[in-house]
Parts: structure tokens; C-alpha cells; sequence
């Protein structure tokens, strides 16, 4: 059930496995550092067997991730610490963009109602997240544009990383902010 809120990574171990006593300190230290973006669950395969057979657990350590309560990736056996975080980091990863899509989406709402105030300060908080998120820099800048803020929208579109200044939505906020600007 946590797997629905954050990904969540389920160990299976035994005490008498020499690979698992290598392998739980380090995830343990991984998932620790992603600050609760990640949950570690840890499974004594001898104490809890028929949860072991449900997965189908030939060989141990065995290490699962979940997702929506769904299996989506792992691996048998121990691994080095830097495949572990590259494991670890594309879990992290494909949260976040799920997370920031939404925001966007909440945000976009917000900006197609008027609620010019929410949808500038959703659209900023994607931006703290993604400096260069090129949807948050110009929902941005329409917020501020159709607030009146013409300075505050030049600042924002000024955010668009070089090899994104053709991004067709870019070009589209960069024409109302000058047609804007020529009717003030």
C-alpha cells in the first residue's frame, strides 16, 4: 500500500546469507539518504516463507521495487554501492516526474480558471524542483503576463536553458509577452 504514495523497495534476506549482510547496510544508507522518496522493507525469507514462494524467491538477497503496488524492476544477489544508487535513482526519478506532472497539471488548472496567484506559485515550486522545466518557465511567465507583470515575464522567459529558446511553447509566450508589451 506505500508503494502508492513512494516507490518502495522490498529486501529479501536471510541471517545466515553472507551477500545479505553486505547488501542491507548499504541499501539501508541509500534509502536513508533519499530523505523518505524511497521506503525499504526488509524480509527474513526462513521467517516468512509463503511470502517468499509468492515471489518466487530462488536466490537471496533479492530485491524488489514496487510501484502503485505493482513489481517494477530488481535484481538477485548483491551489488556494487554505485549500481545500487543508479537502481535507486531511477526509482526516485520516474516519482518525481510523476509528482511534477501532476503539479503542472494543478497548475495549468489554475491558470485556465484565473487563479493567477496559485497557478504563478505552483508553476514556481515546479521550478525549484526543475530549474528548466521549459512547461513551468512559460506557465510562468503567461501567469505573470496576464497579471500585468511584463518585467516579471521577460525575468521568467530570460530561465530558458540556450537549447530549449526554440521550445514551440516558449516562442508562443515570448510573442504574447512582446505583443503585450507593444499594447502597454
Amino acid at each position: 500500500e506505500a508503494s502508492r504514495q513512494v516507490p518502495v523497495l522490498v529486501d529479501f534476506w536471510a541471517p545466515w546469507c553472507g551477500p545479505c549482510k553486505q547488501l542491507g547496510p548499504m541499501l539501508e544508507k541509500i534509502v536513508g539518504e533519499t530523505k523518505g522518496a524511497v521506503r525499504l522493507v526488509k524480509i527474513n525469507v526462513d521467517e516468512n516463507q509463503q511470502l517468499a514462494a509468492q515471489m518466487r524467491i530462488q536466490s537471496i538477497p533479492a530485491v524488489f521495487a514496487f510501484v502503485n503496488g505493482q513489481p517494477v524492476d530488481g535484481f538477485m544477489g548483491a551489488l556494487p554501492e554505485s549500481q545500487l544508487r543508479q537502481f535507486v535513482s531511477r526509482l526516485t526519478a520516474g516519482a518525481r516526474r510523476d509528482e511534477l506532472e501532476t503539479m503542472l497539471a494543478e497548475a495549468e488548472q489554475a491558470l485556465a480558471e484565473d487563479d493567477l496567484a496559485a497557478a504563478g506559485q505552483i508553476f514556481a515550486q515546479v521550478l525549484q524542483i526543475d530549474r528548466e522545466n521549459v512547461k513551468a518557465i512559460a506557465g510562468l511567465a503567461k501567469a505573470q503576463i496576464k497579471s500585468g507583470d511584463l518585467e516579471g515575464a521577460k525575468a521568467t522567459l530570460a530561465l530558458v536553458p540556450p537549447q530549449k529558446t526554440s521550445d514551440p511553447e516558449i516562442a508562443s509566450v515570448r510573442a504574447i509577452s512582446e505583443l503585450s508589451a507593444k499594447q502597454a
